[in-house]
């Protein structure tokens, strides 16, 4: 079974138990017979994707409990096999979800790690910086790098904190471990969003006929 997360910068693909990442000009050029069951987000593809008889889109397959208007479908499948907790995609926005008794309560967004660098080159060409991975969260920065870097894991840390309450956290997308690091049990999980995807292939078997 071929599954596709199609975000706005790559496509993401499990084959099976086998991870893969393109980029969306290889996407394009990308060619296989079987069926691939996909989720998409990005509105440039819309168009193409009706035309690829194999792919198969998963969202109108989604029952999703919430009264947030425009939630996305990646931040759906990310949230579908949890019953209880905060879900963190950090990919190039950093989106969180609360989800309590399979309920969806809410969430929000913030700009990904590598956009916080694109945002603060813009200000300045004095704060183009690499950021420093290893900055205390316990002490006033020093220097530029580091005050650029404790502005950014710091917010992103306390905002997390602040929803999580005593929830467990999962988390998944690019920096997904990263920030998992900041947390005491936090589950960083690879596969978060195809869990869903499969969830919603075992619940319409039909699907695969």
């Amino acid at each position: 079974m071929l599954l596709c997360d199609i975000g706005n910068s790559n496509a993401n693909f499990l084959d099976d138990n086998k991870y893969f990442t393109l980029n969306i000009d290889q996407f394009l050029e990308f060619k296989n017979e079987q069926k691939i069951f996909y989720i998409n987000v990005n509105e440039h593809l819309k168009e193409h994707l009706k035309n690829q008889k194999n792919f198969i889109n998963l969202e109108p397959y989604f029952l999703f409990d919430t009264i947030y208007q425009g939630l996305g479908i990646d931040r759906i499948a990310a949230c579908y096999t949890i019953e209880d907790g905060v879900v963190v995609d950090a990919g190039s926005a950093i989106t969180i979800d609360i989800i309590s008794n399979s309920i969806h309560l809410g969430g929000f967004i913030l700009p990904g790690i590598a956009n916080y660098k694109k945002i603060y080159s813009h200000i300045s060409p004095r704060l183009k910086s690499e950021f420093n991975t290893q900055v205390s969260l316990d002490a006033f920065p020093q220097k530029t790098m580091d005050a650029l870097s404790y502005g950014v894991f710091k917010g992103i840390y306390l905002l997390i904190k602040d929803a999580a309450q005593n929830k467990k956290l999962y988390f998944t997308g690019g920096d997904g471990q990263f920030l998992a690091n900041y947390f005491d049990h936090a589950i960083y999980d690879k596969l978060l969003i195809f869990r869903g995807m499969k969830k919603i292939i075992k619940e319409n078997p039909n699907l695969l006929y």
